[in-house]
């Protein structure tokens, strides 16, 4: 056996299989072009001295270096994170390494950080945004394939994956419908995010189905408690009737419950409220603890990496696709 480093190097494989360098590597990588003799000698070589091939190296005989790149404009977000988590958890799956960048909202550091991952030679990129409104493309003419998140492209030859907000908003009404409630409200945040005019769009839709509207209409303000805290007090004094509040969001309904509990409504005797977004700093920590609607953000950044891996493979596709929500009953109903 050669004599060898604590590191076992390609180079001791050869001699030790007794083949050049350059056919232990195509062994190695499965090249078409090694006799399967030669391939089964090589692979026991390795085997005999635990050697492991360098991804890289690996990566750029089949032309690709096994990373992607993750560009976010908000990577402190409720939204990014968890994104990007369950992108890194299906690429580590796959022994795909990651490269993540925060643009910070700024197009040009994004353009900079964009040259900075394909000078780095990455497979693939992930842009993940940090609201659903439709952000401006990265371009047809990149060398490698894009995946947009959370904030689809502008451009419908782009891959966008995005929560379903319209059908999330959809399904609170109805479950709260289903449980007797037909006295409902809804406090959401600032009427130029996509975000709140879909789920507004779903409720409104639910309840028409139903014969019935919202209370008082749709109240739109800011993603905050303290806008959630002064549209419950006006509600509630305008139409002491109302049987539950849809929230926009888990902020603005913790804002409701404080309103509620200072007014001693009881809930969900009284009154039932729900939140969206399921962010458990809000919905677990309030008191009672609330019911939300989770985007399955983690699962929707696994796809996103699952679509991009199918890309690079050139499997590519287009369009947007939106992914179902869930419901995460808790004591608000």
């Amino acid at each position: 056996m050669p004599e060898r480093s604590l590191r076992p190097t390609l180079r001791d494989v050869a001699q030790l299989a007794g083949v050049s360098v350059a056919t232990a590597s195509k062994a190695l990588n499965g090249r078409d072009q090694v006799h399967p003799e030669t391939r089964a000698r090589v692979l026991s070589a390795a085997e005999r001295i635990s050697f492991t091939p360098n991804a890289l190296a690996r990566g750029l005989l089949a032309g690709q270096t096994g990373t992607v790149g993750l560009i976010t404009g908000d990577l402190d977000g409720r939204f990014s994170l968890p994104i990007l988590m369950g992108a890194e958890d299906a690429f580590g799956k796959g022994k795909m390494s990651v490269l993540l960048c925060d643009a910070r909202g700024d197009s040009i550091r994004e353009q900079y950080h964009l040259e900075a991952l394909l000078g780095r030679r990455v497979d693939g990129l992930i842009v993940v945004g940090s609201r659903t409104d439709p952000r401006p493309s990265l371009g047809r003419d990149l060398p490698v394939p894009v995946v947009y998140a959370y904030g689809p492209s502008t451009d419908p030859e782009d891959l966008s994956l995005v929560p379903d907000n319209v059908r999330g908003g959809a399904d609170s009404a109805r479950y709260l419908i289903d449980r007797g409630r037909t006295r409902i409200a809804h406090i959401t945040g600032e009427a130029d995010y996509l975000a709140a005019r879909d789920r507004a769009a779903g409720i409104e839709g639910a309840l028409t189905e139903a014969g019935l509207e919202i209370v008082g209409g749709v109240q739109y303000g800011s993603w905050t408690e303290q806008w959630g805290r002064t549209a419950t007090a006006r509600l509630i004094e305008a139409h002491p009737d109302v049987e539950a509040i849809l929230c926009g969001s888990d902020q603005i309904a913790r804002g409701v419950l404080d309103a509620l509990r200072e007014s001693s409504w009881d809930v969900p005797g009284r009154v039932a409220v729900m939140g969206y977004d399921n962010w458990e700093i809000f919905a677990v920590g309030a008191r009672p603890q609330l019911t939300s609607v989770d985007m399955n953000l983690e699962a929707l950044g696994a796809l996103a990496a699952r679509r991009l891996v199918e890309a690079i493979s050139g499997e590519a596709r287009s369009g947007i696709e939106q992914l179902p929500v869930r419901i995460v009953p808790r004591e608000t109903t």
